[in-house]
């Protein structure tokens, strides 16, 4: 499956979820970043990755990253799109 065509379907798969979302909570997943342990391994098998020199074992650890990426991509949208929609926040 495309990633456009996963991230289609994650996106309304979602939705349901993002209705919860308070103003305060959309703030919060809206500005969500990875520690800086973490940024610094997805960047180190991201180099790999470019040079293609992962092992098997860091294509799934980096394929499990990307796709929580994504998944956190399509919430801050929502949660970005929340904020936006306020009268406060226009």
């Amino acid at each position: 499956m495309e990633v456009n065509t996963e991230n289609a379907i994650l996106d309304k798969m979602l939705e349901p979820v993002t209705r919860c979302f308070t103003p305060a909570v959309a703030k919060e997943i809206a500005e969500l970043r990875a520690d800086l342990d973490t940024q610094a391994r997805i960047d180190e098998l991201a180099a790999k990755c470019n040079e293609a020199v992962l092992t098997e074992a860091e294509q799934r650890e980096y394929r499990a990253y990307i796709e929580a990426i994504d998944l956190i991509g399509i919430l801050q949208a929502k949660a970005r799109g929340l904020l936006a929609s306020l009268p406060h926040h226009s």
